[in-house]
């Protein structure tokens, strides 16, 4: 089987640094490396939060606490990820079953080669997105660079505003805390946008089988084969249509408890945000702390959309599987083939989707309600600034 077709090579790699890519040499140690990392960092950010909580402005504080929040979005993603590992091998060998399967029948390859060009460019569009956020974030060490005073008291900033049990103001000590932040912030971030471009991947996928499955429906019951459809046929578009169910059932075991995190998370990062874009306006330093942030707020928003859009399509795709079968000539063709055609609908009618932790399905709406609710967040915080 062939996993290197199946999720793109930059994907695979990021997941292999984090140790979620089974079956990946040292896979233990990565893990026991990025726990102490993650526990040092989010300590660290937090403990600043709460002793600068009454000294620091109230714009400063959402800007720390929403990058605190999005680190522990991150931690609570590995987590799922680590425990789940089961799942997403089942996943991958599900995907490179199928893809072999398609190389056996060449008609089908074309879609599912098109869908795995599509994820590879997406997982590269966002490495190259977050790349180009981390470093707008990145960009407050240059500006506080230039004002830099010859007093070597005054404790100077880190990309990550956190308590250090160390002091790092003499320039080498300060310069390895620098680069060791810049490149934690961009690994991680990388690593949250190619989850997101995952399961982007794994939605796909889906797509592709279940177009290929309203293509068998549609042949079997054709006007020119009539009365003569292929019981064996009937069959087979049935074991096919229950082995999406399983894989759609495998993606939401793997992320329907990230995507109650990801709801309760963004809609208050995305309000910091916007709460900090909206309280810098008419300030001196607005330009500044505009470019430093609106990359950040989009790519948050940009996270909530993939996760409800990907449930919105999976759900209008599944149904799709019903829609085909109906619009067949299936009355046509002998009782015994005909009669599987409503169990087939009905079963169809049972949307596939994703959950916000088996609570409510994502979808659109469920997008325009973190909108709606985050900005109802930042008008209320701007009526007690």
């Amino acid at each position: 089987m062939k996993l290197e077709n199946t999720i793109s090579q930059v994907t695979r790699v990021w997941l292999e640094i984090f140790g979620m890519w089974p079956n990946s040499s040292c896979i233990f140690l990565r893990r026991i490396f990025w726990v102490v990392a993650l526990i040092f960092e989010q300590v660290g950010q937090y403990q600043y939060i709460i002793m600068h909580l009454y000294s620091t402005e109230i714009s400063e504080l959402m800007n720390h606490l929403s990058a605190a929040m999005s680190f522990t979005l991150f931690c609570i993603k590995l987590v799922v990820f680590w425990y789940k590992q089961r799942t997403f091998k089942r996943l991958l060998v599900m995907m490179a079953i199928d893809w072999e399967k398609c190389f056996n029948e060449e008609v089908h390859i074309f879609a599912t080669t098109n869908n795995v060009k599509l994820s590879q460019r997406f997982a590269n569009m966002t490495v190259v997105l977050f790349s180009i956020a981390v470093i707008l974030y990145s960009s407050n060490i240059l500006h506080t660079g230039t004002d830099k005073t010859s007093n070597a008291s005054i404790t100077q900033p880190l990309i990550l505003e956190m308590e250090l049990p160390f002091h790092y103001n003499r320039r080498f000590v300060y310069e390895l805390v620098i680069i060791a932040q810049f490149f934690h912030l961009w690994l991680c971030s990388c690593a949250i946008g190619l989850l997101n471009a995952l399961l982007i991947n794994l939605i796909l996928h889906v797509s592709g089988q279940i177009d290929i499955l309203r293509e068998w429906v549609m042949k079997i019951f054709s006007k020119e084969k009539g009365r003569g459809a292929s019981l064996f046929m009937i069959k087979k578009a049935i074991r096919k249509h229950q082995k999406i169910i399983t894989f759609s059932e495998h993606i939401e075991d793997l992320y329907s408890n990230i995507a109650m995190a990801l709801f309760v998370s963004d809609t208050l990062i995305i309000c910091c945000l916007g709460f900090i874009m909206v309280t810098s306006i008419g300030t001196s330093d607005a330009a500044r702390i505009i470019i430093r942030t609106v990359l950040f707020y989009f790519v948050i928003n940009m996270e909530a959309f993939i996760f409800c859009f990907a449930g919105e399509y999976l759900s209008a795709k599944s149904q799709s599987i019903g829609d085909a079968a109906y619009d067949t000539c299936w009355y046509d063709s002998y009782s015994t083939a005909n009669r599987i055609i409503p169990f087939l609908i009905m079963r169809s009618q049972n949307q596939l989707t994703i959950t916000i932790g088996k609570v409510t399905n994502l979808s659109l709406e469920r997008f325009t309600n973190i909108i709606r609710v985050s900005a109802s967040y930042v008008s209320v915080l701007l009526a007690m600034y």
